[in-house]
């Protein structure tokens, strides 16, 4: 980046919350898909649609560990009459060469084994002596310590109908059936499905790579001690979480000097591997808020980022642009904790569900009763307050004060209360619209 004539426009605007947005995400694309190990894909959007291969599951085999029989030839079994039939072999999961059942024969499967030809039925072990001539089997021996098991009689105490404690082939999905359509994030219960039906890799959005820094000279690692005048850095632990709750891939860098070459230099740094790069801290009108000095000092050739007044309490000051040859976003977010993870949640978040080309890409807002009485909000300002959000109730209660410093209230909260621009008090039992955090 080259330190140019700093430059701002529409410096007296005061922009709305959702000004603010629409600028952000009308300048944001989604990412171009890639393929991926089904690993790898977790948490990425699909895109393509996709149908399955080959029926599941691919063959006839048994929901239990019993035996395969004729159902014919038990259909008369009871406990004080059982039926004896030969055992002519056992057929275990992956098993290939099957037996032939005749009449008057059984084989011993194992749950998931296919079902050999001629059998119609299954007979639980439970049903059965278990092979051994006595009572009710609870479960069967080991083949290496009873391998006789696997001959000799069987005796079956009661029928099985035909199709009984047996998964038919194409039961769960049948060939030609969608499996998962584009759009759809995955999880752990979509990966299963495309291992499955035998796909090893799969067409995705990745996951967006967020580089997450803050500044300040009196920022410390935790861990350290404080010195004088110094406050731990907890901004880019929490934003880095939140990036990484929103479904990104987050990197954080360490707390950034108030140096404005320092600054400028770590973002160069950091370009190579961000897919969005957030700040926080240094955006206000202070003598030593760098990122507002450095960014608004960039050359043509390095991008553009403008500072705005936003109609909103807390996190006023906000920063927006495209920075780098690849023109990767930037938002630059304020240095008080709670202002710095309202905004993200509100701005950031959103972006990063964008370039994961999900098609919501906002946390869901719902109608609640507020508990207690808001005495006061600024008037022309969106006011975002902390609250405690009860889901049978339908009530939500205000968390800590208004504060921006206030991180422990943010800590207890699972909502955001939002007063609108035009509402200068709340009472206690009106009705109120949350965003929920969870």
């Amino acid at each position: 980046m080259n330190h140019a004539t700093g430059r701002t426009s529409h410096q007296d605007r005061v922009w709305s919350v959702a000004e603010h947005l629409d600028d952000v995400l009308s300048k944001i694309a989604p990412l171009d898909p890639i393929e991926l190990q089904l690993l790898d894909a977790q948490g990425c959007v699909l895109v393509e649609d996709i149908t399955v291969p080959v029926a599941l599951p691919p063959f006839d085999n048994s929901s239990m560990d019993g035996y395969a029989v004729r159902a014919a030839d038990v259909a008369d079994a009871t406990e004080s009459a059982p039926v004896t039939l030969t055992v002519i072999g056992d057929v275990a999961a992956g098993s290939g060469e099957l037996p032939r059942i005749g009449p008057g024969q059984a084989v011993r499967i194992m749950t998931g084994a296919p079902v050999p030809p001629g059998a119609g039925a299954v007979v639980p072990v439970e049903w059965t002596d278990g092979g051994t001539g006595q009572g009710p089997a609870d479960t069967m021996r080991a083949h290496s310590a009873a391998p006789q098991d696997a001959g000799g009689e069987v005796r079956v105490h009661r029928p099985a109908a035909t199709g009984a404690h047996i998964r038919t082939r194409g039961s769960d999905v049948t060939e030609g059936e969608p499996a998962l359509s584009a759009g759809t994030v995955l999880g752990p219960s979509q990966i299963g499905l495309l291992a499955a039906i035998g796909r090893g890799t799969v067409r995705v959005r990745p996951r967006p790579r967020v580089v997450v820094l803050s500044t300040g000279s009196e920022l410390v690692q935790p861990g350290e001690a404080l010195g004088p005048g110094q406050i731990h850095d907890s901004n880019s632990f929490q934003l880095t979480a939140a990036a990484r709750a929103a479904g990104a891939i987050a990197y954080r860098v360490g707390a950034v000097a108030d140096d404005a070459d320092t600054l400028r230099s770590t973002l160069e740094d950091q370009l190579i591997r961000a897919d969005i790069l957030v700040t926080s801290g240094g955006v206000s009108v202070g003598a030593y808020d760098v990122v507002k000095e450095t960014l608004t000092a960039l050359s043509e050739d390095d991008g553009t980022v403008e500072f705005r007044r936003l109609a909103m309490q807390p996190g006023k000051p906000q920063g927006f642009g495209l920075i780098g040859p690849d023109r990767i976003p930037l938002l630059a977010l304020p240095g008080n904790p709670v202002s710095s993870y309202v905004s993200f949640e509100l701005f950031v978040r959103p972006a990063i569900r964008a370039l994961m080309g999900l098609p919501e890409v906002h946390r869901p807002t719902t109608p609640a009763r507020c508990t207690e009485a808001v005495a006061s909000s600024p008037k022309g300002k969106r006011q975002f307050l902390r609250g405690s959000y009860d889901a049978g109730a339908g009530t939500v209660t205000p968390v800590g004060g208004a504060g921006s410093h206030l991180i422990k209230a943010m800590a207890h909260a699972n909502a955001l209360i939002i007063v609108p621009e035009d509402t200068t008090e709340v009472p206690a039992g009106a009705d109120v619209d949350v965003v929920l955090l969870g």
